[in-house]
């Protein structure tokens, strides 16, 4: 079932993730931004795990959570520690509302049309999985450009 791989899929990212943050030497570093790197490396984690906690634990997984996507890019100097916690968290809501879901809840169309359009859950998670990918690069190449 394509649950087993999406999980597999996003175990691996949500852990390169961690190991980013981890990575960084400076912890001033993460919210740093230059005239080219607009995103501070930080604000695209809390980015990537409001993201996935909104689409994944509050719409499908009833979870409750209220999602600021605002604070997301405007919160600034959280320690490095509650990054990877907040991680952690939401690893653990993408594998909790994954082993949940049916084949038929695949099927089904995404409970809300984020782009103007349906689209089935599982076109949409695969959507979440290339968004978190594409940021885990912008975070990859911030670090590496701004971490001095």
């Amino acid at each position: 079932m394509i649950t087993e791989s999406l999980q597999s899929l996003f175990t691996r990212d949500l852990n390169i993730l961690k190991t980013e943050i981890e990575s960084y030497q400076n912890e001033e570093s993460f919210w740093k931004i230059d005239k080219d790197i607009l995103n501070s490396g930080g604000n695209l984690c809390l980015h990537l795990v409001g993201n996935l906690k909104h689409f994944f634990g509050a719409i499908l997984g009833n979870s409750g959570y209220v999602r600021n996507r605002e604070e997301e890019f405007s919160l600034k100097n959280i320690p490095k520690s509650e990054l990877i916690q907040q991680i952690e968290e939401t690893l653990n809501v993408v594998v909790t509302t994954l082993n949940q879901l049916t084949e038929e809840d695949l099927a089904k169309d995404y409970p809300i049309e984020t782009f103007g359009y349906p689209m089935t859950t599982e076109y949409f998670l695969i959507h979440l999985f290339g968004h978190l990918s594409y940021h885990l690069g912008q975070i990859n190449y911030h670090r590496r450009s701004l971490d001095v």
